[in-house]
């Protein structure tokens, strides 16, 4: 039962990265075509936000999760020497693991995969989203010893 629930908790901490990087990204992008004296209203915003996160879904929600699922055992290995460090090891492995996976790909492959990550504050913005997945995964993985539903 255990292990279904860290499962779980990996799924959630993935789509909440996700969900949360398109967010950043996509308004980054928002707030550049505002800087080129462009008119970007909230309905502009929104409607953007919502078809890159319906857009994003087929390749880049795979891809967080093959960082995480890198990123949060390495994590848990290291916590299990360390383990006063738990909340501090998830957040940092989500966000390394975000902004490791644009800069692989951008080495490895050429390519930036999410036009926000060209810029410093764009690709931190990614990083913030990793570290708030793995906040949350460590939010529900730490919720398994506290269970009281029986």
């Amino acid at each position: 039962m255990k292990a279904i629930k860290v499962i779980g908790a990996y799924f959630a901490a993935v789509l909440v990265t996700f969900v949360l990087g398109s967010i950043f990204a996509t308004q980054f992008i928002m707030g550049n075509l505002q800087d080129m004296g462009m008119t970007v209203t909230f309905s502009d915003r929104f409607s953007a936000t919502l078809h890159d996160i319906e857009g994003l879904s087929g390749i880049y929600l795979p891809l967080i999760a093959i960082s995480f699922i890198i990123s949060l055992p390495v994590a848990a290995g290291v916590i299990k020497f360390v383990p006063n460090l738990r909340l501090v090891g998830y957040i940092t492995a989500g966000a390394v693991g975000l902004v490791a996976l644009h800069l692989v790909m951008k080495a490895v492959l050429g390519l930036t995969g999410i036009a926000a990550t060209r810029t410093v504050m764009g690709l931190l913005s990614q990083g913030l989203a990793g570290a708030i997945g793995g906040y949350l995964f460590y939010w529900l993985t730490g919720m398994l010893g506290k269970d009281t539903s029986g």
